[in-house]
């Protein structure tokens, strides 16, 4: 224990030290507490690597402190090498790019193909930046095969965590090694039994796009994406949602009507609130996209049938896409959405009464003056004596929002 705090205190220590000090006292003191015998000492050695490392120039750490994180990347104990893949990238940064491509390279495989896998976890984090360090052929080289290897590891650890950076690796390593090398990879992932491997890969697919192209990500991967639009998994669907803007800004309108329009319906009928949620707010960034005369051709339609749908949910929800949509439309296309909601203020179900007195509230701001006094207010104030307690609370808060 003793030990263990002066390793975690020479970094600070080393601060304040002239640099003839450091080398010849501090260091000497700092390589044997890195081959003390218990690993719990050694560990807190691996963060001062880093920490001395850029207190000196980069050949004194090249005489003083690589023969240490050498030696730490040997070691016996899994805990020290699982510390120094933790570290690899900022390890990396203090010693010249040479050695890096020479000794780090082969440190980073024998990590990669470590029997522990919370030390294959640690590395496959750093994949993509240790490839931004060392040439592209090295990296395919030596890396790649790696992870071709980490796409089909045994953890579903090691599987997430190479997911959460192997879309970065396409701009490193360009177009063609992308399509050639990697988009097998990126669909076998997103088809990981593990939801956060499919829901890592999909929050990176912008990065791919930039690099391979639309046309190539819609003939690749888009199927399976398409897939996902009903994974069991809710998160993994809220993901997909929350990047169906980008695809479509880049895609464009007639691309989007052919292949993914019916999807961001059909989430508005979903089983989770939050991705029913998600979905009204993806109608309103679509209409952003394409337009509000795209939107009154192709959204609001679908949406009003489902103002008059017998599953009470779905009515909740179209009145919430219209006040979600209100926004982004203009006055001369809100009548048609105003008279669904105005209808939904006389459903029989409360809680689709109260949620269209929360629309009316929403939208009232857009509506002109005489809209709302011949048709909104009478609607209020009908339900501001409603039989349940959350409609009358909600019909007078939006009369409030009304009033002049």
């Amino acid at each position: 224990m003793v030990r263990k705090a002066a390793c975690q205190s020479i970094g600070g220590f080393a601060e304040v030290l002239e640099a003839t000090h450091l080398q010849q006292q501090l260091i000497p003191l700092f390589a044997k507490l890195a081959q003390d015998d218990q690993d719990s000492v050694r560990v807190v050695a691996v963060e001062n690597c880093e920490t001395l490392g850029k207190m000196l120039l980069k050949e004194k750490t090249q005489h003083y402190i690589f023969p240490i994180i050498r030696q730490l990347q040997q070691d016996k104990s899994w805990r020290v090498r699982y510390m120094v893949a933790d570290h690899f990238c900022g390890l990396c940064d203090i010693i010249d790019k040479e050695t890096v491509e020479a000794q780090m390279t082969p440190a980073l495989v024998s990590f990669l193909k470590d029997l522990e896998a919370e030390v294959r976890t640690a590395a496959a984090f750093k994949v993509t930046g240790f490839c931004e360090r060392i040439s592209v052929p090295l990296a395919l080289q030596h890396v790649l095969p790696c992870v071709h290897d980490l796409a089909n590891d045994s953890s579903q650890h090691v599987r997430a965590a190479l997911a959460s950076v192997i879309m970065g690796l396409a701009p490193v390593l360009g177009k063609d090694h992308t399509i050639e090398e990697l988009l097998p990879l990126f669909l076998l992932l997103l088809k990981d039994d593990n939801h956060e491997a499919r829901l890592n890969i999909i929050c990176k697919l912008d990065a791919v796009n930039e690099v391979i192209g639309v046309d190539c990500l819609a003939q690749s991967l888009l199927p399976a994406i398409i897939e996902l639009a009903e994974d069991k998994q809710w998160r993994v669907r809220l993901a997909i949602i929350e990047h169906i803007p980008l695809l479509a800004s880049q895609m464009g309108v007639k691309f989007f009507e052919e292949r993914l329009a019916k999807m961001c319906i059909m989430w508005l009928c979903d089983s989770v609130y939050t991705i029913r949620e998600a979905a009204a707010e993806n109608l309103r960034k679509l209409t952003e996209v394409f337009g509000v005369q795209w939107a009154s051709m192709y959204i609001t339609p679908q949406v009003h049938e489902l103002c008059s749908h017998s599953n009470y949910l779905y009515r909740m929800t179209a009145v919430l896409a219209i006040s979600t949509l209100a926004s982004s439309m203009g006055r001369d296309k809100l009548k048609t959405m105003l008279d669904a909601v105005l209808s939904a203020t006389k459903d029989p179900v409360p809680n689709c009464r109260f949620n269209a007195c929360k629309a009316i509230q929403t939208i009232a701001p857009v509506l002109e003056p005489q809209v709302l006094e011949d048709q909104v207010r009478p609607a209020l104030q009908a339900l501001a004596g409603d039989e349940d307690t959350d409609v009358k609370y909600f019909a007078t808060r939006a009369l409030l929002e009304v009033a002049w």
